[in-house]
């Protein structure tokens, strides 16, 4: 994505989390970025939100801090640089509101081109028993996206 970002003040080794700054009209904001384990062999869940009282992860109340764009890069940014270490892993996310994940959609579809070089991206959609090829405009639940491995 063609946006600034933010650079991390935390990365696990292993870059299952990564923390950074948000810098907008609220003052800095603490976010982190974690990919954990499921249930289902070879995928990893994202996780994003804002850092919370005692340090934890508060995914359910994100500020809206006026720097969408840079978060949203930061965090695709954080998805390359994760599957570039683990290409055969899998990474589902989705907004907490379905606002959210429209929000998602809409910024994966007008960014598709790019991502397409690097990522198969797929959709959860209703109905659908599998997910499918990810296209824009699709009412969709959650994405599922690997890097390409002929990338």
């Amino acid at each position: 994505m063609k946006y600034e970002r933010y650079l991390p003040v935390y990365m696990a080794e292993d870059l299952r989390m990564l923390e950074f700054v948000s810098s907008g009209r609220s003052g800095p904001v603490r976010k982190r970025i974690v990919f954990s384990k499921t249930d289902i062999k070879g995928i990893y869940n994202l996780a994003f939100g804002d850092i919370g009282n005692g340090g934890v992860l508060d995914d359910g109340n994100i500020s809206d801090n006026g720097d969408r764009d840079e978060v949203l890069a930061t965090v695709a940014a954080a998805v390359d640089k994760y599957t570039q270490r683990y290409p055969r892993r899998w990474v589902y996310f989705r907004g907490n509101t379905p606002g959210k994940t429209r929000l998602y959609r809409m910024a994966i579809g007008l960014n598709l081109a790019e991502l397409s070089t690097k990522f198969e991206i797929f959709a959860d959609v209703e109905g659908e028993e599998d997910f499918i090829p990810f296209k824009k405009n699709m009412v969709v639940e959650g994405f599922l996206v690997r890097r390409k491995l002929n990338f």
